[in-house]
């Protein structure tokens, strides 16, 4: 049975190390199976609490998850493997990346003014005029501006919060459906998932009750242009969000609003309803441009300290060219000009199609952002009768836990013209499988 997995060693960390390379080489693929302990145990001549072991440390680094009578797989995105998409097959039109359109992103020239020599900056990490700057972008939208940082982007920002507040093992709220790449950065630092419904408005609040009933440490969400969905809070969501989260005031409250300026909807945020632990994070990357690697966040002084202190101990500070950079930008006249046609034009071409698709019988949802969401019942079957039109759209399993069957349409580059041809040919893809003239749910 060893022999049949490629599996090897004779000690815990060497069966361990055995298996990470199997899943490295792409032999053990996500969702494959291991042996059970005992199993395996007795083809490589081991006890089974060797075996046991070995799958704990797995376990414990992202790389297997255990499922109960399901047995022991390996990860979704396993830590040592990513998950990377599908490559777009030449010839098609592309809606699965949920990339801006190009031609609404700022030329990105580097300050010309470089940092004299070779010194360090983590006595002041941070530039004062960009603080000062991100102090005025957060405060209107009623988020508190007190203590501020920056990172290396919303996940880096969010990998290194989650990997000092809680252990492998720990429980997260989850949006499901949900931003895949988060999806994939909880389960490679070995925490837990539960997933947490959500709708036009976002989390739904006695879905996330739930979560937190069972031992949710982090909550992780979108208050705006939530992605797969679309959905934002209303004022009366996120109240009722806030009496939720209050019963449980050691919840770190992750608030990651990353299209911000181009999300077309006003921002209710978490953040101003008194919550002990709480962060919101906003990235440029939607508006200025998907190479600036930066993140702006405001927090509780609590984990402003844990979070500075773990990245004074690694990466020490972000760049400060970059910092120079995201600045020119964000106080540029022209380049926020850009950013308000951005808005506008990704509304434009979000509700052309929305409303061409309503109008032939298909459900979609997309209150905010770059995407619309499209339930089916057979996702590969919608990829693939769309692909034949021409198409590339992002199957849903990627964003999913426990909800229902979909697909991702990204509208950033997609012309109300062209919205008219797509939503024909999905319409025309669904009646080859479907005798119903409505699809959806």
């Amino acid at each position: 049975m060893a022999i049949q997995y490629g599996i090897s060693g004779t000690t815990a960390k060497g069966i361990a190390a055995s298996v990470e390379r199997r899943v490295a080489e792409g032999a053990l693929g996500p969702g494959a199976a291991l042996p059970p302990v005992r199993r395996l145990a007795d083809g490589l001549g081991v006890s089974p609490g060797t075996v046991a072991t070995a799958y704990k440390e797995l376990r414990q680094r992202g790389i297997v998850v255990t499922r109960g009578r399901g047995g022991t797989v390996v990860a979704p995105a396993p830590a040592v493997a990513s998950r990377r998409p599908p490559r777009v097959p030449d010839g098609l039109r592309d809606l699965a990346g949920g990339h801006p359109d190009p031609a609404f992103l700022p030329a990105l020239v580097p300050p010309s003014r470089l940092s004299p020599g070779a010194r360090s900056h983590r006595s002041t990490p941070r530039l004062a005029r960009l603080e000062e700057a991100v102090r005025e972008w957060l405060r209107p939208d009623g988020v508190p501006v007190e203590h501020v940082t920056f990172a290396h982007g919303a996940l880096d920002l969010i990998g290194r919060l989650l990997s000092v507040e809680l252990r492998p093992g720990d429980a997260v709220a989850m949006e499901d459906p949900g931003y895949h790449h988060l999806l994939d950065l909880v389960t490679a630092l070995g925490l837990r998932m539960v997933p947490v419904a959500v709708d036009d408005e976002g989390m739904r609040p006695d879905a996330l009750h739930a979560a937190l009933r069972v031992g949710a440490r982090a909550v992780v969400c979108s208050p705006r242009a939530q992605n797969p969905y679309g959905g934002c809070f209303s004022a009366a969501r996120r109240d009722a969000l806030v009496e939720v989260l209050q019963d449980e005031p050691e919840v770190l409250v992750v608030e990651n609003d990353h299209a911000s300026s181009v999300a077309a909807a006003p921002l209710w945020s978490l953040t101003s309803g008194g919550l002990s632990r709480w962060v919101h994070v906003r990235t440029v990357s939607k508006f200025l441009g998907t190479d600036l690697r930066w993140a702006a966040a405001a927090c509780d002084p609590v984990t402003l300290a844990r979070h500075d202190g773990r990245m004074l101990l690694t990466s020490g500070w972000v760049s400060h060219l970059l910092q120079e950079t995201v600045h020119g930008l964000m106080t540029d006249d022209g380049t926020r000009a850009l950013v308000t046609r951005a808005q506008e034009a990704y509304v434009l071409r979000r509700e052309a199609l929305r409303k061409e698709l309503s109008g032939r019988g298909i459900e979609a949802h997309g209150a905010s952002g770059m995407n619309l969401w499209v339930p089916v019942r057979d996702e590969s079957a919608v990829v693939n009768g769309l692909r034949s039109y021409g198409w590339w759209v992002a199957a849903g399993a990627r964003f999913r836990l426990a909800s229902e069957p979909g697909v991702r349409i990204s509208v950033a580059e997609l012309e109300p013209a062209d919205a008219v041809r797509l939503a024909s040919d999905f319409a025309a893809v669904l009646g080859e499988g479907e005798s119903e003239a409505t699809y959806g749910g």
